[in-house]
């Protein structure tokens, strides 16, 4: 079998060396196009969107904050006005508290504007170090909030308040635990709801469960604690056998664990043991590459050899990873999209932290497979991050949730991307949203992108 990945890094144009981290996938400027945000931690954040030929950097002065560290980045639509805005995490001390705050950015006017730095929203500040941040929709109404991992300080929930004055409701919603937060995901997972995963360090995994947009802890109940790790990476991948979601992490320097729902509903570690094998772990990212129907996995390694998983004879096997093997890549963070809109998935991989590194790009070797690419809407047109997308085709199921947040310190591009292999007839295509809505699409075209808008909404 042929290697997957080859490097296509001459396309980012702008592409200093230099300490980056986290990587968010979101539409910025409004114009239907992705841009990919990668977080400069002293260095200036960078905004890279194609230009029908190259990657290059379009950050305004605002984005770029060259002046503070930022490490985790993501984008959800916190007001409803139908466009995403970016939260920056910054973190200048390894635990505790800061000296500089996160970014909350809102374009209005054409003008990017930091709600936290409004008068009436600086008491809420987050001043605490931390290290991923996601998006939570946790009432399932359209509106979401951001969920930030502090580390060596409480968790936070930043949602806007009726008076659109932005609020630390973690405590009201049961998530405002202190721990050495890691990484989170935060989809429907043990509920029809917008469940959270929580992967730390230096004591238990949380699992949140939502019960009415409030969240009951229930990870030791439910297996995943997994309290002598300490988590980095985690994603989620479709696991067809029981039509449910799997949690696939990383952890430090430990095994890695890939867990499955049991009978009883609690989560077992089914990860084979060339999976769980122990490595210096960061992103973990699941996405089917080469558009065969089948989602891989994606280890990205810190100074050692980055590794990919593929479904073979009904179980996980390492691959030949290509180009993308980084032996001395100092990964940090990751994250995936169609960037150039060809129907194939890119591979960005951002470096730093021990010594700087540019940026890297791959894609997966060309082949003549079919897909399709699903984009739920709110109620507001803003990507349904959170949905879960369901295709049944060629006598197979395969669903995907519409990313909130993952890999670690990262965010994927709000779009569920389908491989079809060499069959192209798909019989249907559903869309739940977390309110329990559900819009079915019948026979869509493949080698497309469709966009679904929220039941009943009609945009003129």
């Amino acid at each position: 079998m042929r290697s997957m990945f080859i490097d296509c890094s001459r396309l980012i144009l702008t592409n200093p060396i230099q300490l980056n981290y986290g990587v968010a996938v979101t539409d910025l400027d409004g114009d239907g196009r992705f841009e990919i945000v990668v977080a400069g931690f002293g260095y200036p954040n960078l905004i890279l969107k194609w230009d029908g030929e190259n990657l290059r950097d379009v950050a305004t002065m605002e984005l770029a904050d060259s002046l503070r560290q930022a490490i985790g980045v993501a984008a959800a639509d916190i007001d409803g006005d139908g466009q995403e805005e970016l939260y920056i995490l910054n973190s200048d001390t390894f635990a505790g508290r800061k000296q500089f705050g996160d970014r909350l950015m809102d374009l209005t006017d054409d003008n990017w504007i930091d709600l936290f730095a409004l008068p009436g929203n600086r008491p809420q500040s987050n001043m605490t170090s931390g290290r991923s941040v996601i998006a939570v929709d946790r009432k399932g109404e359209g509106y979401y909030g951001f969920y930030v991992a502090n580390y060596g300080g409480p968790i936070r929930l930043y949602e806007l308040d009726d008076d659109g004055r932005l609020r630390d409701m973690a405590g009201q919603a049961r998530v405002n635990l202190r721990t050495g937060g890691r990484s989170a995901v935060a989809l429907p997972l043990v509920t029809e709801h917008m469940d959270i995963f929580a992967g730390n360090e230096g004591g238990p995994n949380y699992l949140f469960r939502n019960v009415g947009g409030v969240f009951e802890e229930i990870g030791a109940d439910y297996g995943v604690d997994d309290p002598f790790n300490h988590a980095r990476g985690v994603t989620v991948v479709d696991n067809e056998e029981t039509g449910e979601f799997a949690l696939v992490y990383g952890n430090w320097e430990g095994h890695h664990r890939l867990f499955v729902r049991d009978a009883d509903g609690r989560f077992v570690d089914a990860a084979p043991p060339e999976m769980a094998e122990p490595s210096r772990v960061r992103t973990v990212i699941a996405a089917d590459f080469d558009n065969d129907g089948c989602e891989e996995v994606f280890f990205n390694n810190i100074g050692q050899p980055n590794r990919l998983f593929a479904r073979r004879d009904g179980g996980w096997a390492a691959v030949d990873i290509g180009d993308a093997l980084e032996p001395y890549g100092l990964g940090t963070g990751g994250a995936v999209g169609d960037f150039d809109e060809d129907g194939h998935l890119e591979l960005l991989i951002a470096h730093g932290e021990s010594a700087m590194q540019p940026l890297t790009l791959y894609r997966a070797r060309p082949n003549p497979n079919h897909w399709l690419r699903v984009m739920p809407l709110t109620p507001f047109g803003a990507p349904a991050r959170g949905a879960v997308v369901q295709l049944d085709a060629g006598g197979r199921t395969q669903r995907r949730a519409i990313d909130a947040g993952s890999g670690y310190l990262c965010q994927m591009e709000p779009v569920a991307h389908f491989g079809l292999g060499q069959a192209p007839q798909i019989d249907r295509v559903q869309v739940r949203w977390l309110d329990g809505k559900v819009k079915t699409i019948d026979s869509p075209k493949p080698d497309s992108l469709l966009r679904v808008e929220y039941p009943g909404i009609r945009w003129f």
